[in-house]
């Protein structure tokens, strides 16, 4: 048989097994089968390399295809259209649905499991048992009498043990009915059979004076075998106990009552309080140096300790309560972490974390509360005393609420400068700005001098950003009517580096690096090689001077500096007759370097028309001329303004200062100095510099020896600034005209027909160095030789040297000596001389005196040997 004719016999049987599959409507025939199996009988080798190659073309419906989801799939314009998220979440809740099926018959079967293993350990329950009358009970216990005087020899050995098999295997006939718990009650994950014991509730007979504990139960194989004992009675001596401390409390009772129905001397007032306060006093110290000692275990004696703020006692109420307040601020300042504690999330909450980490959460929690009730009482304090309020308890005085408002007030002002990192502390900053401006002097200065020391030593910006904040608040609710020490606060703030040069850098051009082709025509091998990694570095460093920290604060100083120009730009605007003037002047004059380029030109024009209006005093016209000078020494530069009107202003109040009360203000001349002709050299001219040169030894002649000292030096830098200003030491004239002392314009007084005689005036003062600085300028201030200063002297700025040799203490600096003692010149008689000639003169003189006391002596004999 070949493979032609193999193929047309199977395909006829085939086809003849479709007839009848289809006659029968079953797609899949027996006969079809059993054909398949007996052609590769009978054909072991053609039909064997034919069949198994093509029955998949002869027979498709024998291996039936996978049966087709009725989803339709979806097109390729709508895949585009669905996002990746949505088809994860899609193929998610798939999975999430097969996973909780799977779930679903696990615990079926486990159910299942423990239904039939709980029905083959559970004992038969009695039916219920109902309440009888007691002449049927009586029956029945004679019933049960009979039954038990009858012989059990009547039922046999066989009966007996298949009346037990069917009475353990009751379950519905003999089950208690009246229990609504299930047959197949229900058991937990890897439950036994003591768990199913200690859900049942424990029924304790109801005896008088018996109280039954139960133990663990003992499991036997087959059951358990509960365990309880009797409590013994301890009932009298509680009552004892009870009444004991009843009495206790009767007792301290009556004796309150009788010390205040009795009265006291004033001396056994005082010994009843100092025993009281020297117990509050351990107390308090006890507590203290427990929190601090381990603040992890004892933080909840906080809340004990805090409790004392509350202190009723009339007697040591107010002490007490001054004294908790300091030792609370103590405690939070020592045990408070370097860090802020944020509320945990209720993830975090629900999971489950390390024993150390639980105590840590415990911890902060415990001291975050504390910390939050305790600046709760502090402020409630200060309110008290603020709206003259008394509680109900009047254990505090009305007049005695002012000084525990200034603790509290102090505790405050500590809390804001040793916490500023921890929590509520821009609610301390809410408490204490408007108390900045209170009308006791000695509160706000407290607050005042917290607040500069916050800015002083606040070096991130953020706690500066906050007070800036509210101050500025306060200053616009207050329509500017608060006190200028206020404003003061503000000089205080260290801010050194806005964002201003960012342009500068964005337009500035950046540094270029060489390419592999240039780098190969112009730099050997080695060259290359040290180029590379010169270049890596490079870029590691610019990367590092851009970091987050630097630029955070930049970012924080500059918003901080853009309120206060707006505090200070609202004054000038809506308020520039208000005692806040000289503060904001002065504020100007320090940052106004950092001033915008685009408010240069009005803020100059407004400078100008506060000089021009004349209602200045000294000090602030000398404030508005630093402010425009320190702005056109910065980034002023650009402009082409000529500040002659500031000279001229300059120059004309110099002859006012005297050694008075002005003598303060030759700080900020120095400054203004500095600015106007050391650093403007190039834009000043010689008759200018001169006039100032002849017009400052001129005030050097009635101030203060400190003020002249800082003067001559600031006389000195303009000396060697314009070299040609040592015509003024000689005494002849140069050129025509006279000296004109009182004209005001620098430009037209003819400084260069005058000589600087002052110094030969100063050269006799009583202050040392004074007589050094005008003896230094007298030579034409030379940097060597004879006539130069000291490296003490010389390397010191005027406003140092003002600062230096100031009077403030009433001490003179350098110190003046003691006068010395003169001593008494006497001789020694006898051998105390030790030169042998003088003791023989002196000899030779005593022999003579002796002599002359027994004869007279003849003077004019003497007078005549002497002449021969």
């Amino acid at each position: 048989m070949n493979e032609a004719s193999i193929f047309t016999t199977s395909l006829q049987c085939v086809v003849e097994s479709d007839r009848l599959a289809a006659r029968w409507r079953c797609p899949h025939s027996v006969t079809r089968k059993s054909l398949y199996f007996r052609f590769r009988k009978r054909c072991e080798y053609f039909f064997h390399r034919w069949f198994l190659t093509c029955r998949f073309c002869l027979c498709p419906s024998f291996f039936p295809p996978k049966p087709k989801s009725k989803k339709r799939k979806p097109s390729f314009r709508r895949l585009l259209k669905t996002s990746s998220v949505k088809i994860e979440n899609k193929t998610k809740n798939r999975r999430f649905k097969h996973e909780n099926a799977d779930k679903k018959h696990r615990k079926e079967k486990k159910k299942l499991r423990a239904a039939l293993k709980d029905s083959s350990i559970r004992t038969p329950r009695p039916l219920e048992v109902y309440k009888k009358k007691p002449e049927e009970e009586l029956e029945e216990d004679e019933d049960d009498d009979f039954l038990e005087t009858l012989p059990t020899d009547m039922i046999e050995e066989d009966d007996l043990e298949q009346m037990k098999a069917m009475a353990r295997k009751a379950s519905f006939v003999t089950r208690d009915l009246s229990s609504s718990e299930p047959v197949h009650s229900k058991k937990r994950k890897g439950g036994q059979s003591t768990e199913s014991y200690e859900k049942l509730p424990r029924k304790m007979r109801k005896e008088e004076q018996k109280e039954i504990i139960h133990l663990l139960p003992i499991k036997d194989k087959s059951r358990l075998i509960p365990q309880s004992m009797e409590k013994p009675v301890v009932q009298k001596e509680d009552d004892e106990n009870e009444e004991d401390d009843a009495e206790m409390e009767l007792s301290e009772k009556e004796e309150d009552e009788v010390e205040e129905a009795v009265p006291l001397t004033a001396e056994e007032r005082e010994t009843l309080r100092a025993q009281k306060l020297t117990e509050k006093k351990l107390r308090i110290a006890m507590l203290g140096s427990a929190i601090i000692s381990d603040p992890n275990n004892n933080v909840k004696k906080l809340k004990e300790l805090r409790g004392m703020l509350v202190e009723t006692d009339s007697y040591v109420a107010v002490t007490v309560r001054k004294l908790v307040m300091v030792s609370l601020m103590e405690v939070f300042k020592d045990i408070t972490p370097a860090y802020r504690i944020r509320p945990l999330t209720e993830e975090e909450k629900d999971a489950k974390v390390r024993r150390e980490t639980q105590q840590l959460r415990e911890f902060e929690e415990g001291l975050i509360s504390q910390y939050k009730f305790y600046l709760e009482n502090l402020e409630q304090t200060i309110k008290d005393w603020k709206q003259k309020k008394l509680k109900r308890s009047q254990a505090v005085a009305l007049p005695a609420y002012r000084g525990l408002a200034e603790v509290a007030v102090r505790c405050v002002c500590e809390l804001l400068v040793a916490l500023p990192h921890f929590n509520f502390h821009n609610n301390i900053i809410v408490v204490l700005v408007p108390l900045m401006n209170d009308s006791s002097k000695k509160v706000s200065d407290m607050c005042c001098e917290a607040m500069k020391t916050l800015f002083k030593e606040d070096k991130l910006g953020y706690a500066s950003l906050a007070a800036v904040k509210v101050l500025s608040g306060m200053i616009k609710g207050r329509h500017f009517n608060v006190r200028p020490e206020v404003l003061k606060t503000l000089m205080s703030l260290r801010i050194r580096e806005v964002d201003l040069k960012k342009d500068t850098e964005d337009t500035a051009p950046k540094k270029r690096f060489l390419n592999n082709k240039e780098k190969r025509k112009s730099l050997s091998r080695m060259q290359r090689k040290w180029k590379k990694a010169e270049e890596k570095l490079e870029k590691e460093l610019l990367e590092a001077e851009a970091s987050e920290n630097k630029d955070k604060k930049v970012k924080l100083h500059t918003e901080t500096l853009n309120i206060v120009f707006l505090i200070y730009f609202r004054i000038l605007k809506k308020a520039q007759k208000s005692v806040l003037l000289p503060a904001v002047l002065e504020g100007l004059a320090k940052f106004a370097h950092l001033i915008n380029l685009e408010f240069f030109d009005d803020l100059l024009n407004v400078l100008q028309n506060l000089i021009r209006t004349g209602d200045l005093t000294t000090r602030e016209s000398l404030h508005c001329i630093q402010t425009a000078f320190n702005i056109l020494s910065g980034q002023g530069d650009v402009l082409n303004i000529d500040p002659l009107k500031f000279y001229t202003h300059l120059y004309k109040t110099l002859i006012g200062l005297h050694a008075g009360a002005p003598n303060d203000d030759i700080i900020i001349v120095l400054h203004c100095l500095d600015v106007m002709l050391t650093k403007r050299r190039k834009q000043v001219t010689l008759q200018r510099a001169m006039a100032f040169v002849k017009r400052l030894c001129t005030l050097s002649l009635h101030v203060l020896p400190n003020a002249s000292i800082g003067i001559m030096a600031a006389n000195r830098a303009v000396i060697h600034a314009f070299p040609k200003c040592d015509l003024l030491l000689d005494s002849e004239s140069q050129g025509s005209g006279v000296f004109l002392p009182e004209l005001d314009e620098p430009e037209y007084c003819n400084p260069q027909n005058t000589s600087l005689w002052e110094l030969h005036t100063l050269m006799r003062h009583y202050q040392p160095v004074v007589r050094k600085f005008a003896s230094h300028l007298s030579l034409g201030a030379p940097s060597e030789g004879s006539g130069a200063l000291g490296v003490n002297l010389s390397r010191r700025s005027p406003g140092q040297l003002f600062e230096d040799y100031s009077f403030r203490d009433m001490t003179f600096n350098p110190p003046v000596g003691a006068p010395t003692t003169k001593k008494r010149d006497y001789f020694t008689i006898g051998p105390a001389l030790l030169d042998q000639q003088l003791k023989k003169q002196v000899d030779k003189a005593l022999s003579v005196a002796a002599a002359a006391d027994e004869a007279s002596l003849d003077f004019s004999q003497a007078l005549t040997q002497t002449s021969t």
